[in-house]
């Protein structure tokens, strides 16, 4: 029996994106695959770095571009969560807090991880962290595997396009949108977050 697609709600949005991330269905769980932290080469699971700490999980696949690239549509996401007004990071996120207080934001590129240095990354995959000021380097991965397929094969991830995954707090599948699909994320959000008080 085909699956049925999942019904729109107030935390739950259309699947219309949906084959853009084709092994991530919206209403359903978040399935984990194996992928390469950038910053120390370490093989991990990506859904076993998500702790059970009530924030929402943004998850970036890249596109193919690489993200020091002018035309990379990942590193533009990355801009538009850290320095638009209409993100809905900083719509939301109380002032003083992480910058990932209430979002979890990581990225997974294409590129292996000794194509990639950690100075390639947008800002926003490089938060500094309270109360001492730390580099968290533990939300950019790679897709990189010799083991068999890689994250965005094993979960039909559009490689040209990229993809962004919402997973809400329960570690289901909450939307699936193209990278530049900014406006919508936000709208998204405002349907059942407040705006931060930023004074």
């Amino acid at each position: 029996m085909a699956p049925t697609s999942a019904e729109e709600n107030l935390i739950t949005g259309a699947d219309e994106h949906e084959h853009l991330a084709a092994g991530f269905p919206v209403g359903e769980r978040f399935h984990s695959a194996p992928v390469v932290r950038l910053a120390d080469a370490k093989p991990v699971e990506l859904g076993h770095q998500a702790l059970a700490d009530g924030r929402w999980r943004i998850y970036a696949f890249a596109d193919a571009a690489h993200p020091t690239a002018s035309g990379s549509r990942l590193a533009a996401f990355c801009r538009f969560l850290a320095e638009d007004q209409a993100s809905p990071v900083l719509a939301h996120t109380p002032a003083g807090a992480d910058l990932d207080a209430v979002f979890d934001v990581r990225a997974v590129f294409q590129q292996g991880h000794r194509e990639l240095e950690t100075g390639d990354l947008p800002g926003l995959l490089l938060p500094r962290k309270a109360p001492f000021g730390l580099v968290d380097y533990e939300k950019a991965f790679t897709a990189g595997r010799v083991d068999g397929p890689d994250v965005f094969e094993a979960r039909g991830i559009d490689r040209e396009r990229g993809a962004v995954v919402v997973v809400r707090p329960d570690q289901y599948v909450a939307h699936v949108l193209p990278l530049d699909a900014h406006a919508e994320l936000s709208a998204f959000f405002a349907r059942f977050l407040r705006a931060a008080v930023t004074a």
